[in-house]
């Protein structure tokens, strides 16, 4: 398990800034490669694609079982086969630690 991944998410209200870019790139080297920064370095975005339908709720479940563990939520799109996943810390309108924190944990979702 990842450093990230073994951490907890802190609470956040807001009254922080969000992380510069540079922290942003050096915490996300710390998760998959297939997260990657929105323009502007105000989000993480992954999109996992799956056989079938079953698999894809199999996987929104797990997501949304750590996310509330967390207490921490991303913004999901999802189809038949697919999810896009997005974190941002929307009380700070950019990111967290909590953001990678959250990507690690998903992260060690099984896919098949």
């Amino acid at each position: 398990m990842s450093e990230l991944a073994a951490r907890k998410c802190k609470p956040c209200e807001g009254g922080v800034a969000p992380l510069a870019r540079a922290e942003a790139e050096r915490l996300l080297a710390q998760v998959s490669r297939d997260w990657a920064l929105t323009e502007g370095a105000r989000a993480i975005r992954r999109e996992f694609a799956f056989r079938d339908f079953y698999r894809t709720m199999s996987f929104v479940n797990a997501l949304a079982h750590i996310a509330n563990i967390e207490d921490h939520h991303p913004d999901l799109e999802v189809g038949y086969n697919y999810c896009r996943v997005t974190f941002t810390t929307h009380a700070i309108r950019g990111l967290s630690e909590n953001d990678f924190v959250c990507a690690a944990k998903v992260d060690l979702i099984p896919l098949s």
